[in-house]
């Protein structure tokens, strides 16, 4: 029905953001477009018994979920399926609106598939983003809120912010993420430490039973990931998302000294730290895998280390909606290709 490259060469004539604006526009239309909509689930959407799981209380159809970054106000949810997406992780919401960090905040690096970002949380608040929620939960695909804290809440205060967000997303998401591991809000990465982590998920676990996952940085040493990790999960954490951007700014040429970097160029970074996760806590929680991944080949990598689940995001900017069923795809063969019937018995598996 269309060429994704010919529309991608149109999209990236424009400035970054203001191309994200015109995205979202699309997508907030494409669902009551029932022709267009219609064919592009067909096309795109993976719905095989393989690729099947039940977490949280929920069918994923396929493990290839949108990270958070994307649709940060949960507009374009009822597009995901169109995209392919077997389920969505919207925001960073903060309790209140926030412009984010002064423009330009969002850089493509086309040759090495990879953006820089120093966005800040830009959101439109928590209770415009559980409005727009309200509207579409539940839905029939699983919906992941990320919450952080506002930019002007000092440190101190932080657990206020994230109790608040934990209030009031609850009841109208299928899990949450815990976010202290951006790099565009000050100080926020100093929240990622065994003290902070054990009050936020005591805090969070005393409110709500709704599953509640920890979100990490990949700029640490896998020791400190692991053990801030099983703190999370000694206090009541539901599961792992490894790794947030990055700011090893190595991995491109002529960076930005600022914000983090996400695409392919990270892809083995997030890869390693996480199967140095995975190898201690596969078979203690649900972990999911965000990171570089652009194809089935590096999404099985992960799910061998220990991933239930997988995140794509930048990647999908550079190839677009048939990226999700290119990697679910890719996947039911590589599981045939190991004599696998089931995702499930591939989890973990470089680990039995």
């Amino acid at each position: 029905m269309f060429n994704y490259e010919t529309i991608k060469k149109i999209m990236f004539n424009f400035e970054p953001e203001t191309a994200h604006t015109i995205a979202e526009a699309g997508l907030k239309t494409l669902p009551y477009c029932r022709m267009i909509n219609n064919y592009m689930v067909e096309q795109n959407f993976v719905n095989n018994p393989m690729l099947s799981q039940d977490i949280f209380g929920v069918t994923f159809n396929n493990p290839i979920g949108l990270g958070a970054g994307f649709d940060k106000n949960a507009t374009m949810i009822k597009a995901m399926p169109a995209m392919g997406f077997g389920y969505t992780e919207i925001g960073t919401m903060t309790p209140k609106p926030q412009a984010g960090n002064p423009k330009p905040r969002l850089f493509r690096f086309p040759q090495e598939e990879a953006i820089q970002n120093a966005m800040g949380f830009n959101n439109e608040g928590a209770l415009e983003v559980t409005r727009n929620l309200t509207k579409v939960y539940p839905y029939r695909l699983p919906i992941g809120a990320s919450i952080g804290k506002n930019k002007l809440t000092p440190e101190n205060m932080a657990l206020e912010d994230y109790e608040i967000l934990v209030r009031g997303f609850k009841d109208i998401c299928d899990y949450m993420v815990v976010n202290i591991s951006s790099p565009n809000t000050p100080n926020l990465r100093d929240l990622q430490n065994e003290e902070f982590i054990k009050a936020v998920f005591t805090m969070a676990k005393s409110i709500t039973k709704k599953p509640i996952l920890l979100k990490i940085a990949p700029d640490m040493e896998a020791e400190t990931a692991i053990t801030l990790c099983q703190t999370a999960i000694d206090s009541g954490a539901d599961g792992i998302v490894a790794t947030n951007t990055t700011q090893d700014y190595s991995l491109v040429s002529n960076p930005k000294d600022f914000g983090g970097i996400s695409g392919k160029v990270m892809s083995d970074k997030s890869y390693e730290l996480f199967k140095a996760i995975g190898e201690k806590l596969h078979d203690k929680t649900i972990l999911i895998s965000v990171g570089g991944i652009s194809d089935a080949a590096d999404a099985y990598r992960r799910i061998k280390a220990g991933a239930s689940l997988i995140q794509i995001l930048s990647g999908f900017i550079f190839k677009g909606p048939s990226m999700c069923k290119d990697i679910n795809e890719g996947l039911i063969e590589l599981l045939k290709a190991d004599g696998y019937t089931h995702i499930s018995q591939a989890i973990g598996a470089d680990f039995k």
